[in-house]
């Protein structure tokens, strides 16, 4: 219990001590009080995963039926390992990068409390418990997209508020429903609707569908996706980081609570549901992938790429079959390391050329080929070539889709997929290409090697390392996943 109240509590209050803290004498020691929050942070939750899996307390209530619930199941243990990961390689990464920005203290201090409020969404026992800690996420994050105070950033930053607090609005607009027809609203593998949810079967599934639109929309979902392109490109390169691999999975597992743990697979299945949200996926995949596509700025082309992904994952979820949850959770492990890759390595090239569209780093590869060989990489993971972890995941989606013998989409998923895939290789690879193959008429006289720090290349080298491991050696993660997963679909 302890674990899990310190892995919430302390990067929250330690943000919120370098926020009113007065400035620091000098640079060193406030990267040194930074960095020992995100290892005494990093150090709490793997106590929790450690010490407290399986267990769960309750906070306080909110009224005599609604407790504040911490619990740590298999889904906990995903989501906050991937965010364990990205946070603590986003955040050194970023020792360097905010060099040169300005008003470093205020963007440490606001991390700190993003890292803590996600850990709370990934051990949230009950809906109530995640929907209060959701919309704590997106007022505690908004800061960083707001980070540089310019008017660019202060409209994305608005943007960003908007669709999240409709998002959530919609969600709370479930939860009223949902709470009348069961008899909990703590997670339950399965569902917690009663007996009489029958009765009120037509209200429940309009019920599910605003809420699975309203946390999609920070998942990136058509047809509220429009935030996620605005807000990447003016946050800086470690936070769009944050965002797109790491902030836009809370969408995720706000969904995977509603459908699996809270309405049940079963209750969803073969209903006008399952369709819409079916062809919500797909629209979003293939418009995701098309807009990356034709966009020209790379920081903005990778923010299309995480609305087409991601809602890879969510196809999988709709599809509600094992094979394809299975393949979900596994792209939410793979996405999570490739996205945050890609990211950084805009944000190194950024950092080191001043450069941010992608027709302007012709010879990039040669100038950085350390930081252009983990892009290159973990641009196939996101391919889906083998033997990167992205292969295995959509391998996955694709088999679940054929097997789950819905009309239409069964064939069409993986079509879709496949389509996306190409489209996939044709806004990142040109950027490899030219960048390591610039042509005859390349100035190579003056060129010169000029890779970032060693607080930006590790982290990138980290997750790089990890992408390619999970497509190596898949098999116990997928036996561990499948195990746990035939309990809930």
């Amino acid at each position: 219990m302890y674990f899990i109240l310190i892995a919430i509590l302390f990067p929250v209050l330690a943000g919120i001590y370098l926020l009113v803290r007065k400035e620091f004498h000098n640079r060193k020691a406030l990267l040194l009080t930074a960095g020992a929050g995100f290892i005494l942070t990093g150090v709490a939750v793997i106590c929790v995963l450690t010490f407290s899996y399986g267990d769960s307390f309750t906070l306080f209530w909110l009224t005599d039926s609604l407790p504040v619930i911490f619990a740590v199941d298999e889904m906990s243990v995903i989501f906050s390992v991937v965010t364990l990961i990205i946070m603590l390689c986003a955040g050194f990464f970023s020792f360097e990068y905010m060099k040169h920005e300005t008003k470093e203290k205020r963007y440490y201090g606001f991390y700190l409390i993003v890292f803590g409020v996600l850990n709370a969404l990934c051990f949230a026992g009950s809906l109530v418990t995640f929907y209060l800690f959701f919309e704590m996420l997106t007022l505690t994050s908004m800061p960083l997209v707001l980070h540089n105070g310019q008017h660019e950033a202060i409209i994305a930053g608005l943007k960003y508020l908007l669709y999240s607090l409709c998002g959530a609005y919609m969600a709370l607009f479930g939860i009223y429903f949902v709470y009348q027809s069961s008899d909990t609203l703590r997670f339950t593998a399965g569902g917690v609707l009663n007996e009489n949810a029958g009765l009120h079967a037509g209200i429940l599934f309009i019920a599910a569908m605003v809420m699975i639109i309203g946390f999609g929309v920070k998942a990136g979902m058509f047809p509220m996706h429009a935030w996620l392109p605005t807000a990447h490109p003016v946050a800086p390169a470690p936070a769009s980081a944050v965002l797109s691999a790491v902030i836009v999975k809370a969408g995720v597992l706000g969904i995977i609570r509603v459908v699996y743990y809270i309405f049940g697979a079963s209750f969803l299945r073969g209903t006008w549901v399952q369709n819409a949200w079916l062809v919500l996926t797909l629209i979003t995949i293939f418009m995701g992938s098309m807009l990356a596509y034709r966009e020209p700025v790379l920081k903005k082309r990778l923010a299309y790429s995480t609305v087409s992904q991601l809602s890879y994952i969510l196809f999988g979820l709709a599809c509600l079959e094992t094979e394809s949850l299975t393949g979900s959770l596994l792209h939410v492990i793979a996405h999570g390391m490739i996205k945050a890759v890609l990211f950084l390595c805009a944000g190194a090239i950024i950092y080191t050329t001043g450069k941010t569209k992608v027709e302007e780093l012709r010879g990039i590869g040669k100038e950085m080929p350390l930081t252009m060989w983990c892009y290159t990489i973990v641009s196939l993971g996101l391919i889906g070539i083998p033997p990167t972890g992205g292969f295995v995941s959509k391998w996955y989606l694709a088999i679940g889709s054929l097997s789950g013998g819905i009309p239409v989409f069964r064939w069409l998923g993986p079509l879709v997929l496949l389509v996306s895939a190409l489209l996939t290789a044709g806004y990142l690879l040109p950027l490899t290409i030219h960048g390591f193959l610039p042509g005859a008429d390349y100035d190579y006289a003056n060129l010169k090697k000029r890779e970032p720090s060693l607080f930006m290349t590790i982290p990138i080298l980290i997750m790089t390392i990890l992408s390619v491991l999970i497509g190596l050696f898949p098999m116990q993660l997928v036996h561990w996943l499948t195990q746990f997963i035939s309990l809930i679909v």
